[in-house]
């Protein structure tokens, strides 16, 4: 059984950029999937799950007698917090993953020049050849830390300014 013509060519690019960029390519990967993992699943929190839970606790808090008193309002606080928590669980990691890519390759940057300073002291010149493969090293790192991490950006952005927003609109429906 063989893949699909878009997935098996998928597959050989990302299998060529790890042997081009070395092992600080395959974390930098690790971090995309972790990542997009983490996006996915607050999407299908966000379009899913979220509607459900405000009803709930909107619901709970009309089923209420006393809203207007000290101890309603701490109630409904909490009631409040409660949810903000669910909506924002998993955005600091989320946030960590983000400008961790660019460093992690940063790091293979670095690995891949002292690759050509290395190949270079060991053959007392600096001909192109010797230079090409260290140098594609630390491109190939760079360019894949910062294309993990710009894919990053905007979902941790929406989905924190979203959260925001989510909890700001539960508030408004939640009266005293």
């Amino acid at each position: 059984m063989s893949l699909p013509e878009p997935l098996a060519g998928l597959i050989t690019g990302v299998t060529e950029l790890i042997d081009g960029g070395g092992p600080f390519v395959t974390w930098i990967f690790l971090c995309g999937v972790v990542m997009w993992t983490l996006v996915l699943e607050r999407y299908w929190y966000f379009w899913r799950v979220l509607p459900r839970r405000a009803a709930e606790t909107i619901e709970g808090w009309m089923a209420r007698r006393d809203r207007a008193s000290w101890c309603a309002r701490q109630i409904r606080d909490a009631m409040i917090s409660r949810v903000n928590a669910e909506m924002t669980s998993n955005f600091p990691l989320m946030r960590v993953l983000v400008p961790l890519s660019p460093l992690l390759g940063l790091v293979g940057t670095v690995s891949g020049m002292l690759e050509v300073f290395d190949s270079m002291a060991l053959r007392g010149s600096a001909d192109a050849r010797t230079m090409a493969s260290g140098v594609s090293h630390a491109m190939i790192c760079t360019l894949t830390g910062l294309a993990v991490s710009i894919t990053g950006l905007y979902p941790v952005h929406y989905f924190q300014s979203r959260a925001r927003r989510e909890t700001e609109l539960l508030g408004d429906k939640l009266v005293l």
